[in-house]
């Protein structure tokens, strides 16, 4: 290893993109250093900078992107003036990097145990036997159940948090000098999220490595790191200690990263049932995956669905929406029983119930148009057309506040929050009574999850629309909700008024969940661990349960 005090120095860095109207300054002049043993939290909103220097620590550069001038120094050594295939060799060895989302980072035709040896054997002096050694040694320093052979598992064959722990284990077997965690812990649920944050917390201590924890939850960041930098298009707007960021921050842009937390919405008096969900069970072949659900939704009114991947709530949100028939059990609106495959229900039933999905990038049609997007839902359920359907179309942007100029660019020309509000256009363009939004902000910084939430909100005190928000944040589900239905392995286990709820849950499965949601406070995950009884080291069954 490397005995200066510095592993990383970014002095002046300015990275530049080609785009199709020119070039764009995306990283402007910006300077960090990073000590050893050291954790540096990177926060910020989309397109801040933060992945791009990350990428840049390891002396990367994204397609199109180039540094235009500045240093990065890892370890003394100067990697943007080296050539990229030296810089390459360092990658996975003496620097590596822990993507967002370990599912879309994996092979998916290849076992786990070749993936996380790769770098350590082709690059990093390891034979196969020893790479293969420490990666177990590994499995089990992160509590990965049945850590001998976890490694033969192909990865759709693990949880999102093991596959987590799985990359943070590829990223520590050749004992770098830096880690780069990006986002690591984003699309998890709360419980999966501590597990995660644990393990992390953990490799960083034990291991004595550095690391960049780039991330747009401050609450997440105060856990792990020990300095914050804070970006905004592109900038370092501020740079302290996690002690006086979270007690003190000075700019106004710092104090809007917990913007969701200070949301407070769900106030609607209820106006008559619009849903009836009743004794709804569903399968997936023989798994049975929905057992007995009974619920509701006022009219105007939001309901929370809340849960741990993996309890059944999008599941449940396809039997509504007609994507998946329930084995038993009936749906109602308006009180008119739904057809219980969405290929049976007529025009104007298909209207009254539309779903937006998490991720706006796999459900638009990356080679249409918006105009083509939110227009064909305009002619197929009102017939609409020429101006009459341009007309409306400007007044659907202007609902998700959006103006003309969007309508005619493709989805990639537009950012991850812009991306959400396209989709709620098109869900709006059916004039729905309820809409389905399965996880729509989990992928979004807390600027833009606000952003996103306010306007629903807005457009609920509008329009009277009811939605079924789909979520494992809590934060969003103090934020928005009416009413919350909590669901564990495909069976609600509480459910009632908000306050209800949150304030006084009555089952221990709700407390759990509660418990885990990071807050704004020092040694607030210490205190997990405190809290949990006995060492974990010596009890990593418990554990490993909570994420499977």
């Amino acid at each position: 290893m490397h005995d200066s005090e510095n592993v990383l120095e970014v002095r002046d860095l300015v990275v530049e993109a080609a785009l199709e109207n020119g070039i764009a300054t995306i990283v402007k002049g910006v300077s960090l250093t990073l000590r050893r043993g050291e954790v540096l939290g990177l926060v910020g909103e989309s397109g801040a900078g933060k992945s791009t220097i990350g990428l840049a620590a390891l002396g990367y550069f994204k397609p199109g992107c180039r540094a235009a001038s500045g240093d990065v120094v890892l370890c003394g050594e100067k990697l943007l003036a080296d050539k990229e295939s030296n810089r390459r060799k360092l990658r996975g060895v003496r620097a590596a990097y822990v993507a967002q989302s370990a599912a879309a980072s994996f092979n998916p035709a290849k076992r786990l145990m070749d993936q996380v040896i790769e770098a350590a054997t082709s690059r990093g002096g390891l034979s196969e036997p020893e790479a293969r050694n420490r990666a177990v040694e590994l499995f089990k320093f992160l509590q990965l159940p049945q850590s001998d052979v976890f490694g033969n598992k192909y990865p759709h064959q693990v949880s999102g948090g093991q596959l987590q722990r799985a990359m943070t284990a590829m990223a520590l077997i050749c004992d770098p000098d830096l880690i780069v965690f990006d986002e690591p812990t984003t699309a998890l649920d709360v419980t999966t999220q501590v597990e995660v944050l644990l393990a992390i917390k953990e490799a960083i201590r034990e291991r004595g490595v550095s690391a960049l924890y780039i991330s747009h939850d401050l609450a997440v960041v105060a856990q792990i790191a020990d300095r914050v930098a804070v970006l905004r298009y592109g900038e370092v707007v501020e740079e302290a200690s996690v002690d006086k960021m979270l007690t003190s921050p000075e700019h106004p842009y710092t104090k809007t990263l917990w913007a969701v937390r200070d949301l407070s919405g769900g106030s609607h008096p209820p106006k008559g049932k619009l849903l009836e969900v009743s004794g709804v069970s569903a399968s997936y072949g023989s798994f049975k995956v929905l057992n007995d659900i009974t619920f509701g939704i006022e009219k105007g009114q939001t309901v929370a669905l809340v849960g741990e991947s993996g309890s059944g709530k999008s599941t449940l949100g396809r039997v509504i929406a007609g994507l998946l028939p329930p084995d038993t059990g009936n749906i109602s609106i308006g009180g008119n029983r739904l057809a219980a495959e969405a290929r049976k229900r007529d025009r104007e039933t298909l209207r009254r119930v539309q779903l937006i999905y998490q991720s706006a990038d796999t459900a638009l049609n990356p080679r249409q148009k918006v105009r083509k997007i939110i227009g064909r839902p305009l002619s197929f359920y009102h017939g609409l057309s020429g101006a009459r359907k341009n007309e409306r179309m400007s007044e659907l942007l202007r609902l998700v506040e959006l103006d003309d100029s969007f309508l005619d660019r493709l989805p990639s020309q537009l950012s991850g929050g812009q991306k959400q509000r396209i989709a709620i256009a098109r869900a709006l363009a059916a004039d729905p009574e309820l809409i389905i939004c399965d996880e729509i902000t989990s992928a979004l910084d807390q600027v833009v999850q606000a952003g996103i939430l306010k306007m629903l909100d807005e457009l609920q005190a509008r329009l009277g629309v009811s939605y079924l928000f789909i979520t494992h944040d809590l934060e969003i589900v103090r934020a928005i909700s009416d009413r919350v239905v909590v669901m564990s392995a495909g069976q609600i286990v509480e459910q009632g008024p908000k306050a209800d709820v949150i304030e006084r849950p009555s089952d221990d499965y709700t407390r759990r969940l509660l418990d885990a949601v990071p807050q704004l406070e020092l040694g607030w995950l210490n205190g997990i661990v405190r809290a949990k009884s006995g060492d974990m080291r010596s009890a990593p069954g418990r554990r490993e349960a909570a994420v499977i």
